[in-house]
C-alpha cells in the first residue's frame, strides 16, 4: 500500500468542521451518570501467575454500562507496596483482555496496569471474556452497527462508559496513585483513550493514542473500504434512507469533539499508509487538541503504526511526565 492520503504538510494543517451536536456535552452528562450504573463494586482478586513471578496480578472487575459486570486485569510489582502512577489501556477493534503476560511491559517500566475487557469483542485476534448484553436493531456483521440508529442505543455508548469507569476503577486499587493515572491504546483502544481523556479531564494525567479509530467517521467511511469503517458503508448501501440518521447518531461519538475537550498533556502516532484509520482522520482529531501534545508520525508503516517503537515512545512519555 502506498500513501493514499494528504501529503503530509496538509495533514500537519488539516483541520476540517465538525458537525458537533448542540447538546453533546448534555448527552455525554446523563450517560454517564451514575445513578444509570449504579456503585461502581471494583474487584480485585489475585491471579496465580506463577509464569511471571515479578508481577502480581488481579483478575479485576467493575460495574460498567447499567450495571453490567466488565472484567479487567490489574497488574503491579510484585511485593509492592506503595501507590504507583497507572497506566489505564484499552485494547484494539476485536479484541479482548487476553493473558496478562501480554501485559507486563508497563509493569516493568515501574508502573501499575490495568487493562479493560471490551465488551462483546475479544474473539478475533485477542481473548476476551466480557459480553454485551444489551439488545440492538439489525446490524452488518461486527461492532460498528450496532444499535446504531440512536446514539442512546449505540454499542460505543456502552464501550465509552465502560471506559470512562475503568479509570474510576483502577483509582479504587490500593496500588494506584489516584492523582498519576494515564489512558492509552491503539486504534479503537486510542479512539477510547482520547474519549476518557475528553470525558473525565480531572481524572486523566497524561494520553497516549496510538493510530486512533473512531474519528472523523464521514471522511474515513468515503475514502477507505478497510474494516472496520467498512461495515458503515455496507449498512448505508443495504439502508440507503438511513444516511442522516446514521450520521447523526455518529456526531456525538466522533473522536475529533472528544479531543477539543481534551486537558491531559498527550502523545499521537499516526501511520501514512494506514487505510484501517486514514491519517487525514487521525490529524482531524490530534489538531482539535488544546492540550500540550506531540505526535509520531510513521511514512512507511500501515495498521501496525511504530507497534514496538511507539510502545518504547509512550512508555518513556508516561516516564517522564507521570
Amino acid at each position: 500500500m502506498a500513501q493514499f492520503d494528504l501529503p503530509l504538510d496538509q495533514l500537519i494543517a488539516y483541520a476540517p468542521a465538525i458537525a458537533e451536536p448542540a447538546d453533546f456535552d448534555a448527552f455525554w452528562q446523563r450517560s454517564l451518570d451514575d445513578r444509570i450504573h449504579g456503585p461502581l463494586d471494583a474487584s480485585f482478586n489475585l491471579f496465580d501467575a506463577a509464569d511471571l513471578p515479578l508481577v502480581r496480578v488481579h483478575d479485576a472487575s467493575f460495574a460498567g454500562f447499567g450495571g453490567q459486570t466488565i472484567r479487567a486485569w490489574m497488574l503491579e510489582p510484585a511485593g509492592n507496596d506503595r501507590r504507583l502512577p497507572c497506566v489505564v489501556s484499552y485494547v484494539g477493534y476485536g479484541g479482548g483482555r487476553s493473558l496478562p503476560v501480554a501485559h507486563v511491559a508497563p509493569v516493568a517500566a515501574g508502573f501499575a496496569h490495568f487493562v479493560m475487557d471490551t465488551r462483546g469483542q475479544g474473539s478475533s485476534w485477542s481473548p476476551g471474556d466480557t459480553p454485551d448484553d444489551h439488545a440492538a436493531d439489525p446490524q452488518f456483521p461486527g461492532f460498528m452497527t450496532r444499535g446504531i440508529l440512536s446514539p442512546d442505543t449505540y454499542y460505543y455508548r456502552r464501550l465509552i462508559v465502560d471506559a470512562v469507569r475503568a479509570v474510576e476503577a483502577a483509582a479504587a486499587h490500593l496500588g494506584v496513585d489516584p492523582q498519576r493515572v494515564a489512558v492509552r491504546g491503539s486504534s479503537q483502544g486510542g479512539g477510547l483513550a482520547m474519549a476518557v481523556a475528553g470525558l473525565a479531564p480531572a481524572r486523566v494525567r497524561l494520553m497516549a493514542a496510538d493510530v486512533p479509530f473512531l474519528c472523523h467517521f464521514r471522511r474515513a467511511i468515503e475514502i477507505t473500504d478497510a474494516q472496520p469503517y467498512a461495515e458503515i458503508a455496507a449498512y448505508l448501501r443495504c439502508h440507503r434512507h438511513r444516511v442522516a440518521q446514521v450520521m447523526a447518531t455518529l456526531a456525538y461519538f466522533d473522536g475529533c469533539s472528544f479531543a477539543s475537550r481534551v486537558r491531559a498533556r498527550c502523545l499521537f502516532s499516526v501511520a501514512l499508509m494506514d487505510t484501517v484509520c486514514p491519517p487525514s482522520t487521525v490529524f482531524a482529531a490530534y489538531n482539535r487538541v488544546p492540550a500540550p501534545k506531540d505526535i509520531r508520525v510513521y511514512p512507511y508503516n500501515q495498521h501496525e503504526g511504530g507497534d514496538v517503537f511507539q510502545t518504547m515512545e509512550w512508555l518513556r512519555f508516561f516516564r517522564q511526565n507521570l
